[in-house]
Parts: structure tokens; C-alpha cells; sequence
């Protein structure tokens, strides 16, 4: 039976979209299939947040079935035929789209002109008849503690007396932290649980993209990174420039008329000094800088937006008041706020529980996506990313911060990367670490509910390089490094993030996403070296096809492994699947099936099988075997009928490199899977390498990645991600 969940108001304006994304969070952990549908939607334009939760959950679902019927129709109709005609309406689409999902989110309206009576009630009567769970959201931004109660407290008893399936309550846009723990107290008398969202300023602040769209405004410079700004404030220009300078603050957008040309060059050159990052400008008054200023403008800050509106700046300002920041496809990173916001104070384990969706036992690309970040949170750890001013890094650190995944620290100069985030729009809050300490440190996670915080340490200029030159030189003392050449060599930030790790200052390191992998894997195999029982450091690919997840070992780092490498390769690999929650089945893989074929290549991977035998007699193991007899049903019942391996492999062990790394690669790109990696294993402390055209969502899932592997013991073979 499909399994759904009702988000409702008691309101306008009560930010429900945020807990509409986490509830959707929360339901694509645990099924493959869910749904949307909004009963009602308005005429005047696209549904962005059903945009949103389509582009970002990937949803099949035609746009057209999430809708119910518009409010004009649903007034009209319950005018003319009654109350019960329209519910019986909304009953009967809904049931057209919940056939077709294992769980539906349902958006309840959202008491804004819609002309409908008593609305409260008519979700209240919905989600009876959906026989939906309800999550109803209360709204309680500047009200005294005693008013916030009491907005919680009846908007309870209202869907209660209505016969609602209450699963929880949740008061959102606290500001009061006084109000915040009323309403904490007063879900210790209620029957569900009661959690509490604070205002987040960088939710209500408006992109500058934001901003054009509403004002209908002119780009007259700006790229989309600038675009995707937030506006944290206003600052008027009209004072002379030595007056206007110290005005300025982070994050606003200068108004000011587009005759001022003193201020736009001062605005800018100010925001590429670095004191404040701004958002833009927007020039008023219909006057255009003429070309020359506009040239220097571009020269001086790249990137950031010069907008420009026909109004005066007083009326435009008025517009801009009013300007929230909105949840859509086109602003992911708020969308990760949104997130981060969720899951820092709602109990998802507890909310999730009392959803009561039964989990799918397809594993979908997205559910392993989520449960590395979900596992990862858990028991947070401390990650080094050397490649600190690096565009995608920055923004991945983002994401991975607002979904406190880990605690980071970025190499590079404090003044770059800062400057780098503020042209970007991301919103970093980046400590110095002018005394040398990093955070917490190998084994020390953090106590939960903290937040997950991050540093920038310069190399050149750090206390550590000269402890780590000390280190490093002993190290490589039989090689002929002295103190003066290891002073230079842990300058490099892959050398030092390396030291860091091996000192237990971080608990693990990402980085190649614009170094090599010879970079980063170099200072790994000198300075943290390998574990006691591998002799060699191999790496796996998680392939997240459309219903499971396979362990691919190795595509990435031994280019010709022999029988004992080989048989090395596949038992770590086997302990890196179980560590992830794919219960380990080896192949061996050869061009041919058991003893129908012969030769060096296949006699290398039939002594490699025999070994992990010996090995780890524990494992499941079949080899040689071909990749069609270890993954397909019916072709493992011809060529190995009593093989408890062949048809239902998972960790499939290739002979050399250049079979690994074309077949990942095929399998990647024409069957639309999803690769995880390269996940290096067999070093004593966690390091992995990215690919140089790595997206940010890759350098996401292997920032979490290591941060599990840094959390120790691998979690029970058999269990599902």
C-alpha cells in the first residue's frame, strides 16, 4: 500500500518548502518510487517547488499529474456542486498517482488568495481521505514565547479535532530562542513529537537573479556565479565616495543611479580588494555608465553583477523590502540550506520511523547517495581538501558544511579562497587558523547538534610546516631528505594535508581535482604507507546502476596486478563493500567460465581465486568468471548451476587495469550509472583521489566516503544501504 505524507500550514508565508524538502529527503532514503502531488495549484506560473523536487530527486513523474486542479476551478466547482464533489475530485486524481508510487508527498495549499473557505479544514479533510499522514507547519517569526505556544498548541488541537493522522508538529522561522524552547517544552506534552526551525537569513535573502526577475532589470555585467549571489542587505549611494566606502557591508547590493560612476568603480574596487565581498549593483534612474567605466568595471571585479532599472532608487528599494529568497531549480544552494537547516533540528531517525515507509529493497543510485551522507553525519569527521581555491571544491565544502557531513579544512591563502567564495556566491563561513590547530581531530567527533565548521590554513605561513618538515625528513631520512628540503617539500598542499592526516590533526584527505593522481597518491604511499595485511594500495568504484550497487576493483591504480595482488585487490575490495553495506560476493573475473578456458591470463586469475580462498576461506568467492555468468541469472544457471557467487556477484574483481577502467567507463556511460570514485584501499588513513573533471556532487560522495572510512570497523556484512 502506498505510504503518504501531507505537509500543511495554518497560513501564508510560513516557509513550509523547507520541511516539504526534508519529508522528500527523508522518503527517497527508503523507497525507490516516490510521488507529488499539490490538490491545488494557481494559474499564474510553474510550480517551483515541484521544479525543484523534480530536478533534484530526479522524478519520472509528468509534471502534469502532480497537480490536482487549479484554485479557480476547485472555487468554481465547490460554488456550484458542493464541498464533497470537489474532495471526491481531488480523492480520484490523487489515487491516479499513487497507484503508480510506493510513497506520494502530498503539498497542501498554501492559504494565499485562493479564495477557498475554511482551508484548514479542507487539508485536514484531504489528508483523511488520502489517508495521509500530516505534518503541519506553524508559522511564528516575531511573536512573544507565550503567542509562539500558542500558535503551536492550536494549530495541534485544530487538525487533531479534524480526525488528522498527526505524525509531528513543527513551529518554523523561530527567532526567540526563549520561543524556540517554549515550544520544546510543550511537545514534551504532546503526543508527537514537536520540532522547531530558526529563521535562516540566508533562505528569506533573495539571489541578485532574484532580484532581475523581479525588477525586470538589465545585465549589463555579471556571469551566472554572480547571479547566484545572495542579497544580504541594501546600501544606498548617494554620498560622496571617502563617505559611501565604509557603508558597505557583506553580501549587499549597492543602489545607487547609474550616473554615479564614482561609486559603481568604488563599489567594485572595494569588493576586488576583498573588504566587503559584495552581491552587486544596481543602477537606477535608467542611466547607463558610459563604455569606458562599464570596461573598467569588468576589469575590477569579474563576474559580479552590474544591474540596471528605469526607477528612482527609493521606490526600487521599496520593491526590494519585500523580496524573499525562493526555493527553486534554479538555486540549488539554497535548496542545500534548506537541508542543512533540516536535518541540524529535526530528529530524522525519529521522523523517519514515524513516516512507516517500508523500504524498497531496490538500491537506487540516490539511496546509496543519501546513506554516505546520512552514515557520514553520524559520527562527523575531519577532512583536509588541499585544493582550496579550486571552484568546485569550494562549492562541494559548501554543501558538505550546510549538510554538517564533516568538519573541513581548505589549504591554500586565506585571502584567495575567501575572495575565490565571495565571486562565486558561496556563502563559507572560513576560519584562520593562525594558532596551527585544526579542529578535532583523528577519532574525536564532534558532539551532536554542533555545527560543522571549516578552516583555511596557508602552508607557506602555518605553524605546522615546520613540525611537518621534522616528521617528513625522518621519514625519508634513508632516501637522503634533509630538513631543509622536507621545509620545502611540505609547502606542496598535498604533502601537507598528507601530514595532517598522518599526524591525526585531520582524520582524512580528498583532493585531484585539478592535480594528478600521481600528486596525491604519491605523498600517500611515502608518508601514511600501507596497512599491515595489504601489500599493495588498489582502489574499488561503487557502480550505482538503476536497482543495486556493485564494487568494482580495480579500475584506477595497479595497471597489471599478479596472482597475489590480484587476490590482495579482491579481499580489500570484499572489506570496502562491507564497510558500505553491500554484502560481499566475489568474481573473479576472466574471459572464461570455470575450467572451459586456458592461458597465462586466465591461469593468473584462477591461482588469484585459490588464494583468497586460503585467504579469507569466509568469503564468497567464484573465478574464473565471466561478466556475463557472475551478474546474469540465467546465464550463471547454464555455466555455473551450484555457484553461490555467479549470477548474484557484487564485488567484481577485474584482471588488469586496462580491462577495469574501459569496463567502468562503458558500464558508466552507456547504462547511465552512476560511478562512486575511485576509493583507495589499503593505506593505514584514509585518502582518495577525484578525477580532474569531477562535478561537485562527486567530490560530495567521496568527501563522504572518507569520512566513513575514517569512522573504523565496517558495518555487518548483509546489511543494505
Amino acid at each position: 500500500m502506498t505510504r503518504s505524507v501531507y505537509v500543511t500550514g495554518t497560513g501564508r508565508s510560513d516557509g513550509r518548502q523547507v520541511v516539504e524538502l526534508g519529508v522528500m529527503e527523508l522518503l527517497t532514503r527508503q523507497v525507490d518510487r516516490v510521488g507529488v502531488f499539490r490538490p491545488l495549484v494557481h494559474d499564474n506560473g510553474p510550480d517551483r517547488l515541484y521544479d525543484l523536487l523534480r530536478s533534484r530527486y530526479r522524478l519520472t513523474q509528468p509534471p502534469a499529474s502532480a497537480a490536482g486542479m487549479s484554485y479557480e476551478e476547485a472555487a468554481t466547482l465547490q460554488a456550484e456542486s458542493g464541498t464533497d464533489e470537489l474532495i471526491s475530485r481531488l480523492v480520484d486524481r490523487f489515487h491516479e498517482v499513487a497507484r503508480d508510487y510506493e510513497a506520494v508527498l502530498v503539498l497542501g495549499t498554501d492559504f494565499a488568495n485562493t479564495g477557498l473557505p475554511a482551508e484548514l479544514a479542507l487539508n485536514a479533510r484531504l489528508a483523511n481521505e488520502f489517508g495521509a499522514s500530516v505534518i503541519p507547519v506553524v508559522a511564528v517569526r516575531d511573536q512573544s514565547p507565550e503567542a509562539v505556544v500558542a500558535e503551536v498548541r492550536n494549530a495541534h488541537h485544530a487538525y487533531a479535532s479534524l480526525g488528522a493522522d498527526l505524525i509531528a508538529m513543527i513551529a518554523n522561522r523561530v527567532r526567540d530562542p526563549e520561543a524556540a524552547e517554549a515550544v520544546r517544552g510543550l511537545g514534551e506534552r504532546l503526543p508527537e513529537p514537536v520540532f522547531v526551525l530558526p529563521e535562516e537569513p540566508a533562505l528569506a535573502a533573495p539571489t541578485v537573479a532574484q532580484v532581475r526577475d523581479a525588477m525586470d532589470a538589465d545585465v549589463l555585467l555579471g556571469d551566472e556565479a554572480g547571479l547566484a549571489r545572495d542579497v544580504r542587505n541594501l546600501v544606498f549611494g548617494g554620498a560622496h565616495l571617502p563617505a559611501f566606502l565604509p557603508a558597505l557591508t557583506e553580501g549587499c547590493l549597492v543602489i545607487t543611479p547609474g550616473d554615479r560612476a564614482d561609486l559603481l568603480i568604488g563599489a567594485l574596487a572595494a569588493h576586488s580588494a576583498g573588504s566587503p565581498a559584495l552581491a552587486g549593483v544596481l543602477l537606477t534612474l535608467d542611466e547607463r555608465p558610459g563604455e569606458q567605466p562599464l570596461a573598467l568595471a569588468a576589469r575590477l571585479a569579474p563576474g559580479t553583477p552590474v544591474l540596471a532599472v528605469p526607477g528612482g532608487s527609493i521606490p526600487t528599494a521599496g520593491e526590494l523590502l519585500s523580496l524573499e529568497g525562493k526555493l527553486t531549480a534554479a538555486t540549488p544552494r539554497k535548496a542545500e540550506i534548506a537541508l542543512g537547516l533540516f536535518e541540524t533540528h529535526v530528529d530524522t531517525a525519529q521522523l523517519t520511523q514515524r513516516l512507516s515507509v517500508v523500504r524498497s529493497e531496490r538500491v537506487t543510485p540516490m539511496m546509496f547517495e543519501h546513506e554516505l551522507v546520512e552514515r557520514s553525519r553520524l559520527a562527523r569527521r575531519h577532512i583536509v581538501l588541499p585544493e582550496g581555491a579550486e571552484e568546485r571544491v569550494l562549492r562541494a565544502a559548501e554543501v558538505l558544511l550546510r549538510r554538517n557531513i564533516c568538519d573541513l579544512t581548505l589549504l591554500g591563502d586565506p585571502t584567495a579562497v575567501r575572495k575565490r567564495a565571495a565571486d562565486l556566491g558561496i556563502g563559507l563561513e572560513l576560519l584562520d587558523d593562525s594558532a596551527g590547530s585544526t579542529g578535532t581531530g583523528v577519532g574525536a567527533a564532534p558532539p551532536v547538534g554542533t555545527r560543522a565548521t571549516a578552516r583555511i590554513v596557508d602552508p607557506h605561513e602555518s605553524p605546522l610546516r615546520e613540525r611537518f618538515a621534522e616528521v617528513y625528513a625522518q621519514l625519508r631520512a634513508h632516501k637522503g631528505v634533509t630538513y631543509e628540503l622536507a621545509h620545502d617539500v611540505v609547502a606542496d598542499v598535498s604533502y601537507f594535508g598528507t601530514l595532517m592526516v598522518q599526524e591525526g590533526l585531520a582524520d582524512g584527505m580528498v583532493s585531484g581535482a585539478a592535480h594528478s593522481t600521481a600528486a596525491t597518491v604519491r605523498p600517500a604511499f611515502e608518508i601514511i604507507k600501507t596497512r599491515p595485511e595489504a601489500s599493495i594500495v588498489s582502489s574499488v568504484f561503487f557502480m550505482c546502476l538503476a536497482d543495486r550497487v556493485l564494487v568494482y576493483g580495480d579500475c584506477a591504480v595497479v595497471p597489471d596486478p599478479d596472482a597475489e595482488q590480484l587476490a590482495d585487490i579482491a579481499i580489500q575490495s570484499a572489506t570496502t563493500a562491507a564497510r558500505f553495506g553491500v554484502e560481499p560476493r566475489i568474481a573473479m573475473l576472466s574471459y572464461s567460465t570455470g575450467t572451459s578456458g586456458s592461458g597465462a591470463d586466465v591461469d593468473k586469475v584462477r591461482r588469484a581465486t585459490e588464494l583468497v580462498r586460503e585467504r579469507r576461506p569466509d568469503l564468497l568467492t567464484e573465478g574464473p568468471i565471466q561478466y556475463d555468468a557472475a551478474v546474469e541469472p540465467s546465464v550463471a544457471a547454464t555455466k555455473l548451476p551450484e555457484s553461490e557467487v555467479a549470477g548474484q556477484a557484487t564485488v567484481l574483481i577485474f584482471p588488469d587495469l586496462n580491462t577495469g577502467n574501459n569496463t567502468y567507463k562503458a558500464v558508466q556511460r552507456s547504462a547511465g550509472a552512476v560511478a562512486v570514485g575511485p576509493v583507495l584501499q589499503g593505506l593505514r588513513k584514509p585518502v582518495n583521489d577525484l578525477s580532474r573533471g569531477a562535478l561537485v556532487q562527486d567530490i560530495v560522495n567521496t568527501v563522504a566516503i572518507t569520512a566513513v572510512q575514517a569512522q573504523g570497523d565496517p558495518v555487518p556484512a548483509g546489511s543494505t544501504t
